[in-house]
C-alpha cells in the first residue's frame, strides 16, 4: 500500500510540474534510536533462535549516523529527491549471547536509499522559514557484522529488503545559497540477512531520528 502511494504521488508530479524550479543539496547528522524488534532465524552454530533485540544506535561513535539528500523541486513547490542515511543498530551483549552470539550489529551502516516526494511552502512561516514534509520507498543496505561464539563470521554488506522513510521539517533561508534545518525522520525496513554457513537472520528495524543540517541550493 505505501509503495503504491508513493508512485501514485510521483506520477502526479510528473504531470503537475514539468519544469525545474531550483536544486537542493541537503547534509545531515543527528540522533538517531532505533526501537526493538524481533529477531528469529537460524544458524549452523548457533541453533534455531528467536528473541527480541533492544537495539541501540549509538549515532555519536564512529563510524557516526549521517545522511544526505538531493531533492529536484519544481515549480509548483513538490520535489523529487534521492536521500541515502547512514543508520545504525548494535544489538547489546546480553541479549545477543542469550542466543549463541558474540557479535550482531549493522554498524558501517543499516542504510537505507530511498526515492522520495517532497512538498514545501515557502513563505508559510515568513520569510526565511519553509516547512516541509516527504515520503520516500527503496531499500536497506545494511554493512552486517554477525558471529556466533565459535562459528563462522558473517561481515559485508547485503541487500535485504524494502525500506521505506518519512519526514517532517523546516529550513532557515541565510542567502539565496545557503540554508540551515532541522526535521524528524522515521525510517522503517524488513530484513533477512544471509548468514555464513547458509543460516539466515530476519528482522524489522524501525528508526527514530531528529536531524540538523544545511542546504545547498542551485
Amino acid at each position: 500500500m505505501f509503495k503504491k502511494l508513493i508512485l501514485a504521488l510521483a506520477a502526479s508530479t510528473a504531470l503537475a510540474a514539468p519544469a525545474a524550479a531550483e536544486i537542493e543539496i541537503n547534509l545531515y547528522m543527528g540522533t538517531e534510536a532505533p526501537d526493538s524488534s524481533r529477531i528469529s532465524g537460524t544458524d549452523v552454530t548457533a541453533g534455531a533462535f528467536d528473541t527480541t533485540i533492544d537495539w541501540e544506535g549509538k549515532s555519536d561513535a564512529m563510524p557516526p549516523y549521517y545522511g544526505a539528500r538531493a531533492t529536484w523541486w519544481t515549480n509548483s513547490n513538490i520535489g523529487w529527491a534521492f536521500e541515502f542515511s547512514h543508520n545504525k543498530a548494535y544489538a547489546p551483549a546480553a541479549q545477543m549471547a542469550a542466543v549463541g552470539f558474540d557479535r550482531m550489529e549493522f554498524t558501517d551502516g543499516h542504510n537505507i536509499l530511498t526515492l522520495n516526494v517532497m512538498k514545501r511552502w515557502p513563505g508559510a512561516w515568513g520569510n526565511k522559514v519553509t516547512p516541509y514534509i516527504g515520503a520516500g520507498y527503496g531499500a536497506a543496505i545494511p554493512h552486517v557484522d554477525i558471529r556466533p561464539v565459535g562459528g563462522a563470521h558473517t561481515f559485508g554488506y547485503q541487500v535485504t529488503g524494502p525500506a521505506y522513510r518519512l519526514l517532517a521539517g523546516a529550513s532557515y533561508k541565510i542567502n539565496d545559497r545557503w540554508s540551515v534545518y532541522g526535521e524528524y525522520q522515521f525510517t522503517h525496513s524488513d530484513n533477512k540477512v544471509d548468514l555464513e554457513g547458509s543460516g539466515t537472520l530476519e528482522t524489522k528495524i524501525t528508526s527514530n531520528a531528529f536531524n540538523f543540517g544545511v542546504g545547498i541550493h542551485f
